[in-house]
């Protein structure tokens, strides 16, 4: 299959081009800096250097796919002129056009745990949106990828941890988190890519379900900190700590409301209720030995 992968090498996109490319798919990866050019190459992957924010280049590119992964790539959220909502809803948008014009059949869309809600979701709110907006485009099927937390959300405590040896936040603690490895998105759009579907379609993935008690626990064991706690704070010391450390109130605010809709169980109502038989390979003691390497490096 010919198939164009948006995302660059991040994360998810990398894991997900070797594992295409070992399945003998022709790929093409967009990615918005020539510095990734060679870097791509040397997967066994086509580069298309570009911006999602160019409909025409998005459309030419998709042009003969015969699928296409589409992702908001991450912003800076400590940038004070960052409109999120104006960004991800204008990236969104050009996705729907593209696919439209290009004439793709068959998109995977990475979308969000969360994206059911039509309010308070917090930062994830546009994904209801953009879901909505994809769902209208007929002859195109689209599998909507909903992953849980990310592991590697984890790293953004580093400092707290190091200063004040606790992980402080407005959810978890005695509260489940379902945490997902990229790896395990990954193989999982890899497989949606590649298997023919007829019309629209939900996946969520997750790698383990585990409280922020537990969470801690793992994490603490690896640092050698077996006395790491998970400390439940309200949303206003948690929004006063995002500002803080120089986060756009804005965002920290939609941060916040996010995790408050994750404790009160809000945001995982339709995981629950559609959640996967099978959880993913990477556990959060794989991840930790990740965590705790960077950890020790800063």
């Amino acid at each position: 299959m010919k198939i164009i992968i948006t995302g660059s090498l991040g994360n998810i996109s990398k894991p997900l081009a070797k594992a295409l490319i070992k399945e003998g798919h022709q790929i093409t990866v967009i990615a918005s800096s020539s510095e990734r050019k060679s870097e791509i190459e040397n997967l066994g992957a086509q580069a298309a250097i570009g911006s999602v924010n160019d409909v025409v280049f998005l459309t030419q590119t998709f042009k003969g796919a015969d699928a296409v992964y589409c992702m908001i790539p991450r912003a800076n959220y400590f940038d004070p002129n960052l409109d999120l909502d104006a960004f991800t809803r204008t990236i969104g948008n050009n996705y729907a056009e593209a696919i439209s014009k290009s004439g793709v059949k068959r998109v995977v869309f990475l979308s969000s745990i969360g994206a059911h809600l039509e309010q308070g979701s917090g930062i994830i709110q546009r994904y209801n949106e953009i879901e909505a907006v994809l769902n209208r485009l007929s002859d195109v099927s689209i599998t909507f990828m909903r992953p849980t937390s990310f592991y590697y959300n984890l790293l953004a405590y580093i400092p707290m941890i190091k200063n004040q040896g606790i992980i402080a936040a407005n959810y978890g603690a005695d509260q489940l988190i379902p945490w997902v490895s990229p790896n395990d998105i990954a193989e999982a759009i890899a497989e949606e890519l590649t298997t023919p579907l007829d019309g629209k379609k939900l996946r969520y993935v997750a790698s383990e379900e585990v409280t922020g008690d537990q969470t801690a626990k793992i994490l603490g064991d690896v640092i050698g900190n077996s006395d790491l706690k998970w400390k439940l704070i309200s949303d206003e010391e948690t929004l006063n700590g995002l500002i803080a450390v120089g986060m756009q109130p804005k965002i920290a605010q939609g941060l916040v409301e996010m995790y408050a809709a994750l404790y009160s169980g809000l945001l995982g109502e339709d995981y629950y209720r559609n959640r996967p038989a099978v959880l993913g390979k990477t556990k959060l003691a794989d991840y930790a030995k990740e965590f705790a390497s960077i950890f020790n490096q800063n």
